[in-house]
């Protein structure tokens, strides 16, 4: 069982040095794109996040070894590979035990990057409360992770099929700071604004820095959701999104559809519905977002924040 976890040895330098270094999560480009497109967003995220001056550590599972820092023969393989797993919390244990190639969460990369001492993480969208959560009862894992893991999320805000007021209720009641990144309401993925306010704002990297700095120096083992918008032009329009989003949840009520089988399906739908515009839209943010959190972290060590982890939150 020593090999369950490993840190890609440049990975390790990095960090080792007080270098900036960027998480980024693998069950997007997995289970996001279709091949070879997920290679060309893989590529992107890469490129985005060294043009920015970081160092990229994607994350994911090996045949059971938890990888900070996979190679892009690595990549490829969990993004092309058949049978690979969507691995959350709940899943690392099993898939480290069965040997499996697994593609991870938002929950599961922050996991592993808190434990290699990394600081800041790029993603598309987090997950969190689902439509209908009243009869469901379905909750993101990553809702829960950002309450007790101490590590900052650049995202452009939360899944647009989700619902969102429930989502930034949830946040507020786990101390998970929830901050507008040059904008005063929440982006909603594929939609610059969601009409929610954010209770925080900064407006450049440096700003995002400073609130991270002082968040660790407080000792508060929150993660911190940086919420970027997309760019100008990339949006889509919110009427027509929110159309393809309702049939898509009820498509996915009448089949039954639900746990983590849920957000692909809906991802999937919306895309069938907007004619593939919505891929594109997901593709930009997130390399958008991975550019953005470069600059964070860059930012986090000219002030010489230490990316060693902080102490776990309860739970």
């Amino acid at each position: 069982m020593e090999t369950v976890f490993r840190i890609a040895d440049e990975v390790r330098d990095a960090i080792s040095a007080g270098a900036p270094v960027v998480a980024l999560e693998t069950t997007a480009v997995a289970h996001g794109f279709p091949s070879p497109r997920s290679l060309e967003v893989a590529s992107g995220l890469d490129r985005a996040v060294r043009e920015h001056g970081a160092l990229p550590a994607f994350v994911g599972v090996l045949a059971g070894t938890v990888t900070v820092g996979l190679e892009r023969a690595e990549v490829e393989r969990l993004a092309t590979g058949s049978g690979v797993m969507k691995v959350s919390r709940r899943d690392l244990a099993a898939a480290a035990a069965t040997g499996r190639d697994g593609a991870t969460t938002v929950a599961a990369t922050m996991i592993a990057a808190h434990r290699a001492g990394i600081a800041v993480f790029a993603t598309g969208g987090i997950g969190g409360v689902h439509r209908g959560v009243d009869e469901t009862l379905d909750i993101s894992a990553d809702l829960e992770e950002l309450g007790r893991t101490p590590v900052a999320v650049v995202c452009a805000g939360a899944k647009s099929i989700l619902d969102l007021p429930r989502t930034m209720e949830y946040l507020e009641t786990r101390g998970v700071p929830v901050v507008g990144y040059d904008t005063d309401t929440l982006p909603a993925f594929y939609v610059r604004e969601s009409g929610i306010a954010v209770p925080h704002r900064v407006d450049d990297a440096e700003a995002a820095a400073r609130l991270i700095a002082a968040q660790r120096a407080l000792g508060l083992t929150a993660g911190i959701v940086v919420a970027n918008p997309l760019p100008e032009g990339e949006a889509l329009d919110p009427v027509r999104i929110e159309a393809a989003i309702e049939g898509a949840v009820g498509s996915a009520r009448a089949a039954g559809i639900g746990g983590k089988e849920l957000t692909p399906y809906l991802l999937d739908r919306v895309a069938e519905a907007t004619g593939g515009e919505s891929l594109a839209a997901n593709a930009a943010l997130l390399v958008n977002n991975a550019g953005v959190a470069a600059d964070i972290t860059v930012a986090l060590a000219g002030l010489g924040v230490e990316n060693a982890p902080l102490p776990r939150g309860e739970g």
